[in-house]
């Protein structure tokens, strides 16, 4: 395998003595305790010295070999004895010859040597020459794909991305095994050095999109990015939105589904989660396991994801407004019940509802920040507990208890985290509104809500398509689940069609 030369960032050389290169790598590394310093012999009587260097906690034991191989390739191209060898048959030898081991590399600069160290590789200088040989050694466990753990399945495949960014891409290659799905890779943070890479079809993704989301991720060069969801401040643009603007997944079917739909994808080496790009606000209410079930069924739970969206935003809003309000829309059977479940409160409904809502927040939290064993269980009997306690406490009405627990269980019929994270932040204004104004209060809210709506655009798209502007051919599958025969002729793939068309 002929080697490849990797050209530094920086202009500082790789001195010609190896004391001197000695020196300055203990001086840039220390106070490290993990870094090793090899110092070897060869040639006639051992004179000639090297230096093998790397970090014990990046490389497994085995790959320590490589110093042998690369002996023995100057022997094998008889050159000589290994004991024969001299400083300028090495010169000699790398520069112009390959060697048997993987991912050799010849390193022209300091820095770049340096930065090889820290990704796992070792490198090795030799006396007498300017460069350094690095070899791919990183040998660090990692996990092994297994079940989603945020989206659980119920139908489908149950296999899930990980922390390793090349075991991800290739887990998406397996799936989409079309020439046309495009990956591009760049490195960003002067300290982190992470990885990212976006991926797309093409001919399916939409070039204007394409050029916007490739404008924006330019901008990210020097920032540190820890996780993939730091990219969305970049590609999304509106920081202060309560709406999610990109969807994310550790399904690697549903990051194909996206794009075969003309989405854009970004991971980040360290972090199992693929971001997909643009979000709209209909995809957050369908999921990839719609495709997998009868469109009947499909359509049914959809159907119910939408009622668990306006329930989980407004149903505490509109018991505010109906019971300080408009008492008189409330059937009397029904009004009788709800005042004298409210005799003896101290608080008005708002204020009762805010106690309510703020500790279910708390339980919430709690229950996800706890270790999982006892989680759940924490976050359930505390529910039980504090719900009885202050129904008999006269702090809180039986029905506001439910009221409070619907709402909940709504959030979480939603399909993305994130959406139901933006519906828990509206749901305060449009309590305060409701117990100011009443019902036009929520009327008003929610005018401001589309409006807003209406202003987002991700990527240069309606936030809101195919609902505004109108698509009819696009918006039957949003809501309405359509026969997968139908859907494979779908102006979905419009790009892709015209791209094939073109070809033939």
């Amino acid at each position: 395998m002929a080697l490849t030369q990797t050209e530094g960032s920086a202009t500082h050389p790789i001195a010609t003595k190896l004391a001197d290169n000695q020196e300055q790598l203990k001086e840039t590394f220390s106070n490290c305790s993990d870094m090793a310093y090899l110092p070897w012999n060869y040639g006639p009587g051992l004179e000639h010295e090297a230096l093998s260097v790397y970090f014990r906690t990046l490389i497994q034991n085995k790959q320590l070999n490589y110093m042998k191989e690369s002996l023995q390739d100057l022997v094998m191209h008889e050159i000589g004895p290994a004991t024969a060898v001299s400083p300028e048959d090495v010169i000699q030898f790398f520069e112009n010859n390959g060697v048997s081991a993987q991912s050799a590399q010849v390193l022209d600069t300091f820095d770049s040597a340096v930065q090889h160290v820290l990704e796992g590789y070792i490198v090795i200088f030799f006396d007498c020459w300017n460069k350094a040989l690095a070899y791919n050694a990183l040998g660090l466990e990692s996990r092994q794909i297994s079940e989603p753990v945020t989206e659980p399945v119920v139908q489908g495949p149950h296999n899930s991305t990980v922390e390793e960014l090349a075991k991800n891409i290739g887990l998406l290659r397996t799936l989409l095994k079309s020439p046309r799905f495009k990956f591009e890779q760049f490195t960003a943070g002067e300290e982190s050095r992470r990885d990212i890479a976006y991926g797309y079809l093409d001919g399916a993704v939409n070039p204007e999109t394409l050029a916007e989301f490739k404008r924006k991720i330019s901008a990210i060069d020097k920032e540190e990015i820890m996780e993939t969801s730091y990219l969305e401040e970049w590609i999304s643009g509106y920081a202060y939105s309560p709406f999610p603007l990109v969807r994310y997944t550790e399904r690697p079917d549903t990051a194909v589904a996206a794009l075969l739909d003309g989405k854009i994808i970004a991971m980040v080496s360290g972090t199992p989660t693929v971001l997909i790009c643009p979000g709209l606000f209909f995809e957050f209410l369908s999921s990839s396991e719609d495709y997998y079930q009868k469109p009947v069924f499909s359509s049914l739970v959809r159907i119910l994801r939408v009622f668990s969206f306006l329930i989980s935003l407004l149903l505490p809003s509109t018991y505010i407004a109906l019971s300080t309000f408009h008492s008189e829309l409330i059937p009397t059977v029904l009004l009788l019940a709800i005042l004298d479940s409210r005799e003896g409160i101290p608080f008005p409904a708002f204020v009762e509802a805010l106690i309510m809502e703020f500790f279910f927040e708390v339980l919430r939290e709690a229950g996800i920040r706890l270790p999982r064993p006892v989680g759940s269980a924490v976050s359930i009997v505390g529910a039980l507990v504090i719900g009885q306690a202050a129904i008999q406490a006269k702090i809180a009405s039986p029905v506001m208890i439910i009221v409070v627990a619907l709402t909940g269980i709504a959030s979480f019929a939603l399909p993305q985290y994130n959406m139901a994270t933006g519906i828990r932040v509206l749901r305060f204004p449009y309590m305060i509104l409701a117990a100011s104004f009443g019902g036009l209060g929520i009327m008003f809210g929610f005018l401001l809500t589309l409006l807003h709506l209406s202003c987002l655009r991700p990527l240069g798209q309606p936030y809101l398509s195919p609902g505004a502007p109108l698509d009819i051919k696009q918006f039957r599958d949003i809501i309405i689940a359509v026969p997968r025969k139908i859907l494979l002729h779908s102006p979905r793939n419009r790009h892709l069609h015209r791209m094939t068309r073109e070809r033939k």
